[in-house]
């Protein structure tokens, strides 16, 4: 096998690697938050309803990127109204998640020219960002940050406990809310790295693995961050390097989910001897 060490300078793989630095970043420190929260699946319906976005920038402006963007803002909503009760969001969900996809692709039977930037969307294209794409994707990453920045104590707690975040004054239901909105814009994000069918690799998987190996917030999100990052450049340089004809985008997934395994090891390992040691003591 031909290893391509030298494709790592080309300005394409490298603009490819900033752009999944950036995504990366984002998706581990909302990713906790995600698990805390029970929310899975609003991360993989906002991730499929990306393409209904793209498909409607692009009719509208031929840019599917601020059109999957725009399109996130207008699906959190429509998660926040029908899911307002915790027991109605998988099936509120599911409802908007099939009517979007359905209109997603009627929408691109009016589109005249190529719907290759929607259909990157939906399945990855990271070597083809440009430098107007990172500059977005930058700030809309710096917005998100700062807004989960003024958001992370109250949705910490409501997390943590909600009746007891309620009792003490925190308004749940609007951290909530915001936490949606902030939740689909960062997937839309994610999905133009690795597709809107493996983002949860860069949501999901990274804070699983975290959550594996430590239950202090400050070190699960840290962690979180950390795999995040090692999934995505790593396995973006991977795939540019072994094997430069394939999507990189697969080889983001092996490696999430290679560290999520070797943090379940991990953790059954520290088990086994938590109980030896209780044992002995005993």
């Amino acid at each position: 096998m031909t290893v391509h060490w030298d494709y790592l300078t080309y300005a394409f793989v490298q603009h490819g690697l900033i752009a999944a630095g950036i995504v990366a970043l984002v998706s581990g420190v909302i990713g906790p938050f995600v698990i805390s929260r029970r929310m899975s699946f609003a991360v993989h319906g906002a991730a499929e309803l990306a393409l209904t976005g793209a498909a409607a920038g692009l009719l509208i402006a031929d840019n599917a990127v601020a059109g999957a963007l725009l399109g996130s803002l207008v699906v959190a909503s429509a998660f926040g109204v029908l899911a307002s009760r915790d027991r109605e969001r998988d099936s509120a969900i599911g409802v908007v998640l099939a009517f979007g996809l359905g209109l997603g692709f009627y929408l691109l039977e009016f589109y005249d020219g190529f719907a290759s930037e929607a259909l990157d969307i939906l399945i990855g294209q990271i070597t083809g960002v440009s430098t107007g794409q990172i500059v977005l994707l930058a700030a809309v990453s710096a917005g998100v940050l700062v807004a989960m920045a003024v958001l992370y104590r109250p949705l910490t707690f409501a997390s943590v406990d909600v009746d007891l975040a309620e009792a003490r004054g925190v308004r749940t239901r609007l951290v909530g809310t915001l936490f949606l909105y902030l939740l689909c814009i960062t997937v839309t994000e994610a999905a133009q790295v690795v597709g809107t069918t493996l983002v949860l690799s860069l949501v999901i998987t990274p804070a699983a693995a975290a959550q594996r190996l430590s239950a202090r917030a400050g070190v699960v999100m840290a962690l979180s961050v950390g795999f995040a990052l090692l999934a995505a450049d790593g396995g973006l340089a991977a795939g540019v390097v072994l094997a430069p004809s394939f999507r990189s985008s697969s080889f983001i997934t092996f490696v999430a989910f290679a560290t999520y395994a070797v943090a379940r090891v991990v953790a059954l390992v520290r088990g086994r001897r938590g109980s030896r040691r209780r044992t002995v003591a005993a």
